[in-house]
């Protein structure tokens, strides 16, 4: 949502999401209502199941088509007065197909879905939810703080990293990750295994050749 109001100042938004997500952001941010003042935003339902063309902002037809996995999960804070109907949180699946490479992200993952693994399993490129490396790492911030399951997250020590490691896509990637994580050091332990474990921690700017 933050990144959303950071490109206010620029062209019109397309932005890509479930009806549930939109009014959430709506109804609890009255997020529509401040773009509106600026660059103005097209929402967009995704695809759930059977791919769909990804156009350009223009309209212009391209060789890439996207669909949505739908996952667990509740509706953020601030927006559980306007539940919505339908997920709060999606994978995004993108195809070229002038290649038939795919690339999967899914930075908001509760628990892994059939439709969720078959999409791991067929992938050749993988962004995957790395918010935090154990299930009690804010609580050590924190003494009231929920753990890495009530905010709807798998760890990456005692879940995602043994899941992604067994996984045939050439590149892996965690990504969202949370500022108390320590993948984050790169001299920590548990860098080193996810490192050893052939995954990368993301970083800003790279782009990916299918």
């Amino acid at each position: 949502m933050l990144g959303l109001l950071a490109l206010r100042e620029g062209g019109r938004l397309q932005v890509h999401a479930p009806t549930s997500v939109r009014e959430s952001l709506a109804l609890g941010l009255r997020l529509d209502a401040v773009l509106d003042r600026f660059c103005g935003v097209n929402w967009h339902e995704p695809p759930v199941g059977e791919y769909a063309p990804l156009g350009g902002p223009d309209g212009s037809a391209g060789s890439l088509s996207y669909r949505a996995i739908p996952l667990p999960g509740s509706p953020p804070p601030f927006a559980r007065e306007w539940p919505g109907s339908g997920p709060h949180s999606v994978a995004y699946q993108f195809r070229d197909a002038r290649t038939g490479g795919r690339v999967l992200v899914a930075p908001d993952v509760a628990a892994v879905t059939a439709a969720l693994a078959a999409a791991l399993a067929e992938s050749d490129v993988v962004l995957f939810d790395g918010t935090f490396w154990s299930a009690d790492e804010l609580v050590q911030v924190k003494s009231t703080a929920p753990r890495a399951e009530a905010m709807g997250h798998l760890t990456i020590r005692d879940q995602s990293l043994a899941l992604l490691t067994g996984l045939p896509a050439r590149r892996k990637i965690y990504l969202h990750i949370n500022n108390t994580n320590p993948v984050l050091l790169p001299e920590s332990r548990e860098r080193a295994a996810v490192e050893r474990a052939g995954i990368e921690v993301g970083g800003d700017g790279w782009e990916f050749d299918l």
